[in-house]
């Protein structure tokens, strides 16, 4: 008997090298697409409140951000909406997804009456998974 191994199995394992930079490319492509997403509603003038326990959280795929303005304006992925666009945006997007996550980011001047008018848009849709967004507070800030 002969136990000679063969040639290709002498060389030991390879690394294919196109599947490797197909991986790389789709990461690349989904990164810059959730990186510009986020700019997007990040680049709208809004300052924020400070809070003490405020937890900074990873976005999901699909969080809607609204983000409303000191004057009460409503604006969702760089579109203006009025509140009745507003409700009928939610109750479309909940009837697709009933767990749909929702971001409020209101400006610390907003009125709370905008605030409850979008919190009723979110009701009215039977949206319940609501998150506000803040600012953790720094040792500078508190100190000052």
């Amino acid at each position: 008997m002969r136990f000679d191994i063969p040639e290709e199995h002498k060389k030991g394992p390879t690394i294919q090298m196109a599947p490797l930079m197909d991986i790389i490319f789709i990461t690349l492509i989904f990164f810059v697409t959730l990186s510009i997403f986020y700019q997007m509603e990040s680049e709208i003038n809004i300052s924020v409140p400070k809070a003490k326990e405020a937890k900074e959280s990873a976005r999901s795929p699909g969080e809607i951000v609204i983000n409303i303005t000191k004057e009460g304006s409503v604006t969702v992925n760089k579109k203006s909406l009025s509140y009745q666009m507003l409700e009928d945006m939610l109750k479309q997007i909940s009837s697709m997804y009933p767990n749909q996550p929702i971001i409020i980011r209101a400006d610390r001047d907003t009125k709370h009456e905008y605030v409850i008018r979008v919190l009723d848009a979110c009701s009215a849709a039977n949206i319940w998974n609501v998150a506000f967004a803040t600012e953790k507070i720094k040792k500078t800030d508190a100190a000052g």
